[in-house]
């Protein structure tokens, strides 16, 4: 090494000069010597001096270099250390690497064993779950969740003039001033609002199927009575089936609420925004039918909804004075399963309903549109005297009888707006030619003239809602109206006045009371009295309180009043109104 060579020859240099001035020079010969002076023996001393001080230079040299000497074993023996802490560290990390490769192997063939482990329970539940029950809000069967509804209801009506009528509301019967009935209150105590539902639900790759169903118990037999059993029919509601696509085109058949009930979501079934009142007829200004359908939506983007369905088909009609020279229809064949104490008009085509729907975000808004075809069988001959180049002699005959149709027409729109998640404002209206029968009132669609052809009514109906929502209570107010046009004639053979509200209606009766018309049960009815009604209004408040809402189903009750003013067209006695206020009560229990 360099640094061992240079110190080796520093130290025999220093060497050799101690034995230089130590050692003894051979022995001279005698000689005489010259005296020694001062300088020489300051030269001598000078030349010492540069001696000690030249090895004390190198000693330091010497020193210095030991010390670096010193550092360099430290940082190789410093080396040495940091190479076997690293050496053990790699064998450490080796070892660790070992056993976690170990560790990994075992855990590889834990979840190999966790997999089949899980595969055989997850086959023991599938097979655990046809044996135990489900839920309680649903029940799978073979691949469809079925979900029953419905609740049980214990209700009550207080009229302060009496109907005859159970917990729904005949809003066009509200009796005139001279009825008898007018001076007796009524009070019923009613549970067939209870209501059974069914709801099935299945899913397939890219469609969804439901079909629903739901039942009460308002209809009537011929033997049914509040007498003893108050046995009364089960009654359908709704019975339809539906197939729902991805690309949100919606197909529904069956019995179900007309595309003209107002609707909470897009134009989706079973989200119909029905009025909250207890009365099952709703309250007047509402439009609305149960009936059947075929139904046809399409959603964009959960914005827009375009749906178009058709509709069974019905005339409702009122005629006074005229002669029997028309047919609208005739009473049900009970070999056809209708009902032969109902009329049923005999329909030249279904009703057809286009409606659109928007949510922009703020609120729920709709359009529709009805058209509805009406039809009769005209007779000419009908009313003698006659045509004579017609009708044979004058007499009457079915000579030359023929159809008739006439088109309605319909336009309307719902609005909805919800403010701060609680307050819920609603309108509806609906107007025009041949609509009458889808206001809650049941108002005449159309009227007769004279020689047996149909005159279509003009109609309006017209609902204000406003809702409270809280989570144990809900308040609701409505304000409806519904009107119906006059459409009257002079029959040129009778010289009577026919048709619907006409102005030469005698009236003059309405106001006196008249002998019951049988023993007991039969209030007489007003003679002299032709009262054609123009408008109703009503006036609706009431809150449901929640006393449970839960797991366990939902627990509510709630009261109810309403107001009801009936007005009529002008005869020749003025125009008669009758009112009636109307208290009722419900307790219901909801299933979960």
């Amino acid at each position: 090494m360099k640094f061992a060579a240079k110190l080796c020859a520093l130290l025999l240099m220093a060497t050799m000069a101690l034995v230089g001035q130590t050692s003894t020079s051979p022995k001279p010969k005698k000689v005489r010597q010259a005296p020694v002076t001062a300088a020489d023996v300051q030269s001598l001393r000078d030349a010492l001096a540069a001696q000690q001080s030249a090895l004390a230079a190198q000693q330091q040299q010497i020193q210095a270099l030991q010390n670096e000497l010193r550092g360099k074993d430290q940082a190789v023996q410093q080396a040495q250390t940091t190479a076997t802490d690293a050496s053990s560290k790699v064998e450490a990390v080796q070892t660790q690497a070992n056993r976690q490769q170990q560790t990994v192997g075992e855990l590889k063939s834990d979840v190999t064993d966790m997999k089949s482990t899980l595969s055989s329970t997850a086959l023991t539940l599938q097979e655990t779950q046809k044996t135990i029950a489900e839920p309680p809000t649903s029940i799978h069967f073979k691949g469809v969740t079925l979900t029953p509804g419905g609740f049980v209801a214990a209700e009550s009506v207080y009229r302060n003039r009496a109907l005859g009528a159970d917990i729904n509301t005949p809003f066009n019967s509200v009796q005139l001033p001279g009825s008898s009935q007018n001076a007796l209150s009524e009070f019923y105590g009613s549970a067939r609002q209870s209501r059974i539902s069914l709801l099935g639900e299945g899913k397939l790759k890219d469609m969804k199927l439901t079909g629903y169903y739901e039942t009460d118990f308002l209809s009537a037999a011929t033997t049914s009575n509040n007498n003893q059993s108050n046995s009364y029919s089960l009654r359908q509601r709704q019975l339809w089936g539906q197939v729902a696509l991805e690309n949100g085109l919606t197909l529904t058949g069956g019995q179900m609420w007309s595309l003209v009930t107002e609707t909470k979501q897009g134009l989706d079934n079973r989200s119909e925004a029905l009025p909250m009142t207890i009365d099952a007829q709703y309250t007047v200004g509402f439009s609305w039918a149960r009936q059947y359908g075929l139904r046809v939506t399409k959603n964009f983007n959960n914005r827009f909804w375009l749906g178009a369905s058709l509709e069974n088909p019905s005339t409702t009609f009122a005629a006074h004075g005229n002669a029997a020279n028309f047919l609208l229809g005739g009473p049900g064949n009970g070999g056809g399963l209708y009902n032969p104490t109902a009329n049923y008009s005999f329909n030249a085509m279904p009703d057809v309903i286009v409606k659109a729907a928007f949510q922009p975000g703020f609120g729920h808004y709709e359009v529709f549109g009805i058209f509805s075809r009406f039809r009769d069988r005209v007779f000419p001959c009908g009313e003698p005297p006659a045509n004579l180049s017609l009708c044979s002699g004058g007499v009457s005959s079915a000579a030359g009888a023929y159809n008739d149709s006439k088109n309605g027409f319909g336009l309307g729109g719902n609005a909805r707006i919800t403010l701060h998640k609680q307050l819920d404002l609603g309108v509806h209206v609906l107007g025009g030619n041949g609509v009458g029968r889808y206001g809650t009132s049941g108002l005449p669609d159309a009227t007769v003239h004279a020689d047996g052809t149909l005159a279509l009514l003009r109609s309006y109906q017209g609902l204000a809602t406003i809702e409270w929502h809280k989570p144990k209570y809900d308040v609701y107010l409505n304000a409806g109206a519904e009107y119906v046009g006059r459409n009257s004639q002079i029959d040129a053979v009778s010289l009577k006045a026919v048709g619907y509200g006409s102005p030469l209606n005698v009236t003059t009766g309405c106001y006196s009371e008249t002998l019951p018309s049988s023993t007991g049960f039969g209030a007489g009815g007003l003679s002299n009295c032709t009262a054609d009604t123009r408008n109703l209004i009503e006036g609706t408040f009431g809150f449901w309180y929640r006393i449970y809402n839960g797991p366990k189903g939902r627990l509510q009750m709630g009261p109810q009043y309403s107001y009801v003013t009936r007005n009529t067209w002008r005869g020749t006695g003025g125009t008669p109104h009758g009112i009636d206020n109307m208290v009722l009560t419900s307790f219901r229990y909801y299933l979960p």
